[in-house]
């Protein structure tokens, strides 16, 4: 039987992972070491979820060679109906929460039709969306803030799960912990398994010991910061199943495979028999269903609605996807890398902010960053 095939993995899938860890380990000697405690570990969380969660969205959009830049304006939309409808009409938490995520799936509807029927660029539809969901958004708040919200509310976007102390270390984090660690080690397992079957190039047993230790060395010091504060916050819970769920669409089923196909060659996926104009409208509607989650998340985190909610977001999730290795062209992109992506912008936005760094100068970092990884991924294409 012929010998298995052995090939050096390839850093560059793993490139973005290295950048997170190299960005975190400078802030940290910047700051001395505070970005290291656990309080900081669960804002990075806190403050960075509904990011996650729209990146995520924002992924599929730039798969197919667009963005969304009307998903801020759609979170600050639905965060004002929360706050309307739990505070001026006295509404139970679940109505208000449907009646959000029904607005949230309504806007992604409409910038899905003028761009699936009607042909219009996402650029034009989506900056239409983006004017048009602020100014409703004022509109509905009358410029004001709405709140405080319900306790219960709260707990969606500020709650924790519950811990099992012993000392002052929540078991439950390193439960979940060891867990996570169990299944990279058996995924790592089944893969080696799978590429010897079908006699595919294996990769060095070093290599995989010290890229998975990496991994679960990571996973162990964030769960262990968690266990040392107040535990999982619920945010966490929300992220990794919408992040789970999504990965599993782009890479185990036909719609996440259209989006590649289109995203690839427009052409020759509709000249295949890809349906582009659902595939553009489901897309879209997607966006906006996410916008209300993410918008949902921010108002129980603030515990209240207010006009400039989600400001800017749009930039932070294309920056993430761009960021997470997407390519500008589409066709290129993974959820994990998009996630990655947004960990970094929070890392910057976080270490920066505790360093003490101007809101003008964060400006000047982030559009840097964007730019260089932008630039990275078009002179390496054109290079091969």
């Amino acid at each position: 039987m012929e010998k298995n095939k052995v090939v050096n993995i390839d850093m560059r899938q793993y490139g973005m992972v290295l950048a997170l860890i190299a960005v975190y380990v400078i802030f940290a000697i910047m700051t001395g070491g505070k970005n290291l405690s656990p309080a900081n570990i669960n804002n990075l969380i806190m403050q960075n979820g509904y990011i996650v969660i729209l990146a995520v969205g924002m992924l599929l959009c730039v798969l197919t060679g667009n963005v969304d830049l009307g998903v801020g304006s759609i979170v600050a939309t639905c965060g004002a109906v929360i706050g309307i409808g739990m505070v001026d009409y006295g509404w139970n938490m679940w109505i208000a929460i449907i009646a959000s995520l029904i607005v949230g799936l309504l806007c992604g509807m409409f910038a899905g039709f003028f761009i699936s029927k009607l042909g219009i660029p996402p650029f034009i539809v989506t900056l239409a969306t983006m004017l048009m969901g602020r100014g409703l958004t004022y509109v509905l708040l009358q410029a004001q803030t709405k709140g405080p919200l319900p306790a219960n509310f709260v707990y969606i976007g500020a709650g924790f799960l519950p811990t099992i102390k012993v000392g002052n270390i929540d078991m439950i984090c390193l439960i979940v912990a060891a867990a996570i660690s169990v299944l990279i080690v058996l995924a790592e397992i089944k893969s080696i398994a799978t590429k010897k079957k079908y006699g595919f190039a294996t990769n060095p047993t070093w290599q995989l010991i010290v890229k998975d230790g990496i991994i679960i060395a990571i996973v162990w010091f964030f769960f262990y910061k968690l266990a040392c504060y107040s535990g999982i916050p619920f945010v966490l819970v929300l992220m990794a199943l919408l992040v789970g769920l999504y990965h599993f669409i782009t890479t185990k089923t036909v719609a996440g495979r259209q989006i590649y196909a289109l995203g690839g060659n427009a052409k020759a996926a509709k000249l295949s028999g890809i349906n582009t104009e659902k595939v553009f409208f489901w897309v879209y509607t997607n966006m906006g269903l996410l916008c209300a989650v993410a918008g949902i998340i921010l108002s129980a985190r603030n515990a209240s609605s207010t006009p400039k909610a989600g400001d800017q977001f749009e930039m932070d999730a294309i920056a993430s996807c761009y960021i997470g290795g997407a390519a500008t062209s589409g066709g290129i992109g993974t959820i994990i890398g998009a996630v990655v992506g947004a960990f970094i912008m929070g890392i910057l936005n976080n270490g920066m902010s505790l360093y003490g760094f101007s809101t003008d100068l964060q400006k000047i970092v982030k559009g840097a960053v964007l730019l260089g990884a932008v630039t990275i991924d078009l002179v390496s294409k054109r290079k091969k």
